[in-house]
């Protein structure tokens, strides 16, 4: 700690990291400099193609004011805290290092390919300038290349890279970046900088129901779901593929922007592991599968538009007004099957959907309506509270078979059967889809095999209150297999 300073000034760019806690680019540059600046960009790149109405920005509104807050406590200094810009964070953040003489920019590594190309056109402006763009591991426990087969060459299937992710994992990997011996050498802002956060409106922004569905923002908002996950955690592996039931973590936005550590939990699910906890050992192959997404991108990048397995990209996919109207009923939860139908109900009105039903909703736009992945992932990314490219892609190219370890083509998933099995009782169907709420337990996985008597009773008319099935079920079966055969050819 007695080491001088490499550099006189430092700035931090925050981006996927809205905390102060276990930070490894503000430790270092804390560690580094003799006096650091913060910085957050509102990036018009980014936020320019989103609907007005998005609750991503509103939660990363709410973290910034709180990592605003958060800085200031930490400084010890009224003057200190978070400067906000509203802009191009390829312009932005050089002028900003510039207006500070600043010689080093710290922040956490990105892997997705748009801030790949960002972060390159930064550092490329910056070392115009004399300054260093100083990157570091912070999102994932092992990235890029760093968990390789014995030959040295990327992993494309998932438990022998579980199992080298598992045996090469050590205390200090998972070590938290702790800021605060070095919290003094936070600088104040500058005086002509604005001390306050833009509201939402001034983003151009309008507000979502993100209250309303109490979903926690900020860091203390991470803090406080893991803390009500750890006591349900041991049940984890017991009640993670039933909708109705509180089983996960809910933590997936907060893993997405950064207002939680991916070292603390991986620490506490090794914890909860050694002492015997089945759930944290399901729970922590969850979190690998994580870093395995983020290195499939990293080293995969083709992923991002076309198949891993490029013999997939051979097959032809539903086109035309047949398949938009297909995809028009998909997206909006018309499909005629209920667990499909409440899966889509969730995530259109509140931003999330349970991991099982991402399985199943995705598995019915591929393998029931022969539509092409892409288009659900694309959906997926739009609605998503939680969206990352690396997991979103990955479990999208999973349903379709084309992926990394994916499911074999010719599994597919049974919409009736996967309801009868996860919602056994339909509650999560009533919760999404009150229409249906009439229906006995066994008549609402599946309302056009009931009896006409009991339709009318629970006051349901196909076509009009609820829609018939757009498709049959093991007509699409068979249409999926024979559309699959140009794989089986390959």
């Amino acid at each position: 700690m007695n080491t001088p300073p490499l550099y006189p000034t430092g700035l931090v760019w925050f981006r996927r990291d809205l905390r102060v806690q276990d930070h490894a680019a503000l430790q270092l540059a804390l560690q580094q400099c003799a006096q650091v600046h913060c910085v957050f960009v509102f990036d018009q790149d980014i936020l320019a193609p989103l609907p007005r109405a998005d609750r991503r920005v509103e939660f990363i509104r709410e973290s910034v004011a709180e990592l605003d807050d958060a800085l200031r406590q930490l400084s010890g200094k009224a003057g200190a805290g978070l400067m906000v810009r509203h802009g191009r964070a390829v312009q932005d953040i050089p002028a900003l290092a510039a207006a500070l003489q600043a010689q080093a920019v710290f922040a956490t590594r990105d892997y997705e390919p748009q801030a790949v190309a960002r972060d390159a056109q930064v550092q490329q402006a910056l070392a115009q300038a004399h300054c260093a763009l100083v990157l570091c591991k912070d999102q994932v426990i092992f990235e890029g290349r760093e968990v390789l087969t014995q030959s040295g060459t990327p992993y494309g299937v998932f438990t022998p890279y579980k199992n080298n992710w598992l045996a090469r994992v050590t205390a200090a990997d998972l070590q938290a970046h702790d800021p605060t011996p070095w919290a003094h050498r936070l600088a104040e802002r500058p005086n002509t900088d604005q001390p306050s956060v833009p509201t939402l409106s001034a983003l151009g922004f309008d507000r979502t129901n993100l209250s309303s569905l109490k979903i926690p923002t900020g860091a203390s908002g991470g803090q406080a779901l893991l803390e009500a996950f750890f006591e349900r955690m041991d049940n984890y592996h017991a009640t993670r593929d039933f909708p109705a039931i509180k089983g996960p973590s809910y933590l997936g936005v907060h893993l997405r922007f950064g207002t939680v550590s991916i070292r603390q939990l991986v620490r506490l699910a090794l914890q909860r592991q050694a002492a015997g906890s089945a759930g944290a050992t399901v729970w922590l192959s969850e979190l690998v599968w994580r870093d395995f997404y983020f290195a499939i991108l990293a080293n995969f990048p083709h992923v991002a538009h076309r198949a891993f397995k490029p013999e997939y990209d051979a097959i032809t996919w539903e086109s035309g007004s047949t398949a938009q109207t297909l995809f028009a009923a998909w997206c909006s939860g018309q499909t005629g099957y209920p667990l499909v139908d409440a899966a889509m109900a969730q995530i259109n009105q509140t931003g999330y959907m349970h991991n099982r039903l991402r399985m199943v909703a995705g598995s019915f736009l591929v393998k029931d309506l022969g539509l092409d992945w892409r288009w659900g992932e694309r959906y997926f990314a739009e609605k998503l509270n939680d969206f990352d490219l690396s997991a979103n892609n990955g479990g999208w190219q999973w349903v379709a078979s084309s992926g990394c370890d994916a499911q074999p083509y010719f599994r597919i998933f049974n919409p009736i059967s996967q309801s009868e099995k996860f919602d056994p009782q339909g509650k999560f169907i009533r919760r999404y889809l009150p229409q249906l709420a009439g229906l006995s337990d066994k008549a609402i996985h599946a309302p056009w095999l009931a009896k006409p008597l009991e339709l009318q009773a629970a006051g349901i008319t196909l076509g009009e209150n609820y829609p018939h099935p757009v498709v049959q079920h093991e007509l699409a079966r068979a249409q999926t297999l024979a559309r699959y055969a140009v794989v089986k050819k390959a």
